[in-house]
């Protein structure tokens, strides 16, 4: 494996993976992540209803999606106990071993899912199952984004952490293209009884591909430099957790910040493909085909976000896209019509305000905590966020919609970017912090 050196304030010089390197160790993971949580909430938006809630969809569909969207919301329910779990190991034993296990983890998950009876061959048990799956996917998710984060961060340049933290969020865009292409090539050539009764599998399967690939980039990666050096001078601690404590009102704010980029992404990514299906009057080829184009631009302000936050420091970036983000909550509802040009400048605008919003969280939330805690205090705050801003936003979004209409999503949208905006003027720029510490 080729290696660069580089020195750490004028410490001991040490080995330092080649920028490649550092790359693929923290895109790989990430990528996996959003591809298996991608097949999930297509599979959850589009087949889950009638396979697992099959009486309940026999008299009411829209019931039956509520349901399986709950399901969907089981991963993130399981995430703070996953953050704390992978987060004492990866502040204990480093950041490389734990990656790996969290991989593990995530990925067996979601291959079994691949594998389940519906509820006509094993009644109530195929929920049952279903959600102890996706209680396990949310186990390993939690350990994932913030091992990657650090193992990007951690290696970065200090004037160019931000970049390097877009490497594992870049992992997004990746994971939502293949999972959302791979579903739209089955949708176009097997019929909806096809996919009903085995093509919604084929997703899930085909995961087990992508962990192997993730499995030996993950075996040939570097432990971080940073956390080498916290090691060499007995900064690790016994109990992360215990010492996480004092940094609660990082968690929170963290937490509070992160909340509007979760509500933001599944409102557009899963409740938008729902509803634009069951309401629009949009076949799923082609509302698949609509979100496959948009996230390129998901992408690409992923990496002007880090660029300017690099720049102009991680406030002014994510105060500046969350406010953008208020305004685009007022009129976004009004796009929502059967109508291709409404609908793309919906996905496209939503996802450019996505991916500035998300690129910056690679760099500001681990620079909230230090060295000894911050993989529990990242992943803590990143997981509890999915809760606050993610669980819930397809099933509630649908609610909302059936109980005070379309403009209802709006005001859902904005109230979660204001209190992002609250919590965004308490957190203190870090751009400029001394990350070895």
């Amino acid at each position: 494996m080729s290696t660069t050196t580089a020195s750490l304030n004028g410490a001991k010089t040490v080995k330092k993976d080649s920028v490649a390197e550092i790359i693929a160790a923290s895109m790989v993971g990430t990528a996996i992540e959003f591809y298996d949580n991608y097949c999930y909430s297509i599979a959850a938006a589009s087949y889950f209803g009638t396979i697992f809630f099959t009486t309940v969809a026999k008299s009411n569909p829209a019931l039956a999606t509520l349901m399986s969207f709950v399901t969907f919301a089981v991963s993130f329910l399981a995430r703070p106990f996953g953050s704390m779990l992978f987060g004492h190991f990866g502040d204990r034993m480093g950041r490389k071993k734990t990656l790996v296990i969290a991989l593990l983890t995530m990925g067996i998950s979601t291959f079994v899912v691949g594998l389940l009876p519906g509820y006509e061959q094993i009644g109530a048990w195929a929920v049952v199952i279903l959600c102890i799956c996706r209680a396990c996917q949310g186990v390993g998710l939690a350990g994932e984004w913030s091992g990657a984060a650090l193992v990007a961060t951690e290696n970065a340049p200090a004037d160019k952490r931000a970049l390097y933290g877009s490497f594992p969020n870049l992992g997004a865009p990746i994971g939502f293209f293949c999972a959302y292409g791979i579903n739209l090539l089955l949708t176009t050539h097997l019929s909806k009884a096809q996919m009903i009764a085995f093509g919604w599998r084929i997703p899930f399967l085909l995961s087990a591909i992508l962990v192997i690939v993730g499995l030996y980039v993950r075996a040939r990666m570097s432990e971080t430099p940073v956390f080498r050096k916290a090691a060499e001078e007995k900064r690790i601690v016994r109990h992360p957790l215990r010492s996480l404590v004092p940094y609660w009102k990082q968690v929170v704010l963290g937490t509070l910040a992160m909340g509007i980029t979760y509500t933001l992404f599944y409102t557009l990514g899963t409740w938008s493909l729902s509803y634009g299906v069951a309401n629009l009057g949009f076949k799923q080829p082609e509302y698949l085909a609509m979100q496959m184009v948009s996230v390129f631009f998901f992408a690409a302000f992923i990496v002007v976000g880090c660029l300017w936050a690099d720049k102009a420091g991680r406030k002014k970036v994510l105060i500046a896209t969350t406010a953008v983000t208020v305004v685009f909550s007022f009129f976004a509802p009004a796009l929502l019509q059967h109508n291709v040009a409404s609908i793309m400048l919906f996905l496209c605008l939503g996802f450019v305000l996505m991916g500035g919003l998300f690129g910056p969280s690679g760099a500001y939330l681990p620079e909230l905590f230090p060295t000894n805690v911050r993989y529990s205090g990242a992943g803590l705050s990143y997981n509890l966020a999915a809760i606050f801003g993610g669980a819930f936003a397809p099933s509630l979004a649908t609610w909302l919609v059936e109980k005070y209409g379309i403009m209802s999503v709006g005001w859902y949208l904005a109230v979660m970017a204001v209190i992002a905006l609250i919590a965004l003027f308490l957190i203190k720029e870090s751009k400029d912090m001394d990350y070895t510490r």
